[in-house]
């Protein structure tokens, strides 16, 4: 077989411009010092030899890999459109993404340790469980930064959208429909679920309705939102213009009562779930029933879909934590911030008036 050319070095390069290897370096690496000519000597001379520099070999030179490390749930969507926006933001500040995914096989620790043993400089954690105490003792090794998730943990960056105060946007919404019986669809244990089921509550309790709140056990999935959908009472009776269908009948055997006319899930794959079962057991969205979920997910903007959801602002929450780490790699930050970002109500075919 034909030999492989030989990469062109930077040496090669000087030589072709009639320059030292030092000012073609200068020239390359953006740097003051050589005049114009020089200049475009050596950019032609790149150019017509086909350079590009070894980044690998330069970035272990100043002992850096440049790599930005991401924790990320392969099953959300959001995760997946945050990451999108963590790459872009990246690349505009010359690193690169490391991706390590969280799957029913593998957790979180053992998806940190991956990108740790890339020697990733930093570690944008996506939603993290950890708890507090051991995002702390990683962060006393290694910049850590904590995205969409409130963190009390000494040495954290975090970057999230208030979730107590998007929750409370649905709430308030569903009220200025005529809605008062507004139900909560729980997530999994954790921080994220704590917040946004405290904003809840006291949504609530400031519209005058503290004792028509209801909490339903859910999860972060379309099952559990399907199971949530279950465990709500399914109504009585039709709704308006609507002839009595199979779902009616077994509600009626079963001497269940109406079920609350607006719902807010924990995030959107729960209130796909629930709107799945709901309309397959025959109850009208948005007319008997308005639903809201969480994050704004693409699946959310479908036509099909249409999905009421509050929005965290993907992009604005990347930029910022992708700052946060170069600020710490590259500007030698070393106390911690915490960026909080105003989530913003979506209304979409979801939700109508009540009544």
């Amino acid at each position: 077989m034909p030999s492989r050319p030989a990469r062109p070095r930077l040496e090669d390069v000087a030589s072709r411009a009639g320059v030292s290897t030092a000012s073609a370096s200068l020239v390359l690496r953006g740097r003051p010092g050589p005049g114009a000519a020089t200049r475009e000597a050596v950019l032609d001379a790149a150019r017509e030899l086909g350079y590009r520099a070894d980044r690998t070999a330069s970035l272990l030179a100043r002992r850096r890999t440049q790599l930005l490390g991401v924790t990320m749930d392969v099953s959300s969507t959001f995760h997946a459109e945050l990451l999108e926006d963590l790459q872009a933001a990246a690349d505009e500040r010359g690193y690169d993404i490391v991706v390590s995914p969280l799957t029913r096989t593998r957790d979180e620790r053992r998806a940190v340790e991956s990108l740790l043993d890339f020697r990733c400089e930093a570690l944008l954690l996506l939603g993290p469980r950890l708890p507090d105490a051991e995002l702390a003792a990683l962060a006393e090794e290694h910049h850590v930064v904590a995205i969409g998730r409130r963190a009390q943990a000494a040495g954290v960056d975090v970057v999230r959208a208030a979730d107590d105060v998007g929750v409370g946007l649905a709430v308030e919404h569903l009220v200025g429909l005529g809605h008062r019986d507004i139900a909560f669809v729980d997530g999994p244990r954790g921080p994220i679920a704590t917040l946004r089921r405290q904003g809840y509550r006291s949504a609530m309790m400031r519209l005058g309705l503290a004792d028509a709140a209801v909490v339903v056990d859910g999860g972060g999935d379309e099952e559990s939102g399907a199971r949530a959908a279950a465990a709500l009472h399914l109504p009585s009776e039709p709704s308006k213009g609507r002839e009595p269908g199979p779902a009616d009948g077994r509600a009626a055997k079963r001497g269940r009562v109406r079920m609350p006319s607006a719902v807010v899930a924990f995030n959107d794959r729960a209130a796909l779930g629930l709107l799945d079962r709901l309309r397959r057991d025959g109850v009208d969205v948005p007319g008997d029933v308005s639903v809201v979920g969480y994050d704004d997910s693409p699946i959310a903007r479908l036509a099909t879909v249409d999905l009421t959801s509050v929005s965290q602002i993907p992009e604005a929450m990347a930029t910022a934590a992708v700052e946060a780490a170069t600020q710490r790699l590259d500007e030698g930050r070393t106390e911690p911030v915490e960026l909080v970002l105003e989530p913003q109500l979506v209304v979409r075919g979801t939700t109508a008036p009540h009544g």
